[in-house]
């Protein structure tokens, strides 16, 4: 969801569709999540295991509540069509920084989850031994990380960032200027002050002239 607008092949896409493409995969990772919360309580009351007491599931319970918010801020102000432009103008930066946060809070909770994981079940031999599905669980920690940083990078690069739409560069704001006209007149104006300098020259010139002219004829009569 975070790079569907960095995706070069997605650009001839009309921005609305993506938009329904991104709030899309969102929800189904926030539908994902909650079945996966359920799940986890249910198991730990199943087995009588205390629930929330490790940093794994407090950071957890956070990003969960923290996506919620960025599901619902991002549906009411970015998806319907009732948020004014200026609160979407201040509010994307704030979007953008909040997901990004919380993309990385859920790849260090899925690191410190699997390590837990590890330490509770591996008994015989211990995780300290480094067996197999601990070499196993370790590989996949790193591409985790390779992916989380993979997509950050993505999201980071202006290269990669999706190009304006065409018909906003057409339709401006009322009062502005388009891109390049600001540079456009400038030049403009550095041409017409050459030109007025020149005339400037060429009339004290000729006045220069006319005065020779009229000392020489006095000097002649």
């Amino acid at each position: 969801a975070i790079i569907v607008y960095r995706l070069p092949w997605t650009w001839k896409c009309s921005k609305l569709l993506m938009k329904f493409i991104h709030a899309g995969l969102n929800t189904i990772a926030m539908i994902l999540a909650i079945v996966s919360m359920v799940a986890v309580f249910e198991f730990h009351n199943a087995r009588n295991i205390p629930n929330m007491y490790s940093l794994h599931s407090w950071i957890g319970l956070t990003a969960v509540i923290f996506y919620s918010l960025q599901l619902f801020l991002g549906f009411a102000v970015f998806l319907l069509p009732f948020a004014p432009v200026p609160l979407r103008a201040a509010l994307m930066p704030i979007h953008v920084y909040s997901g990004l946060t919380i993309f990385a809070t859920v790849i260090a909770t899925a690191l410190m989850g699997i390590t837990e994981k590890l330490i509770f079940s591996l008994k015989n031999p211990a995780y300290s031994a480094s067996p197999p599905e601990a070499t196993f669980v370790n590989c996949l920690g790193l591409l985790l990380v390779i992916f989380g940083a993979l997509i950050l990078w993505m999201a980071s690069r202006p290269h990669w960032k999706r190009p304006p739409e065409e018909n906003a560069k057409v339709l401006g704001p009322i009062g502005g200027t388009p891109e390049g006209t600001e540079a456009e007149s400038t030049m403009a104006d550095g041409s017409n002050a050459d030109k007025s300098d020149l005339r400037i020259s060429s009339e004290a010139a000729r006045k220069q002239n006319l005065k020779l002219d009229e000392a020489g004829q006095r000097s002649t009569m």
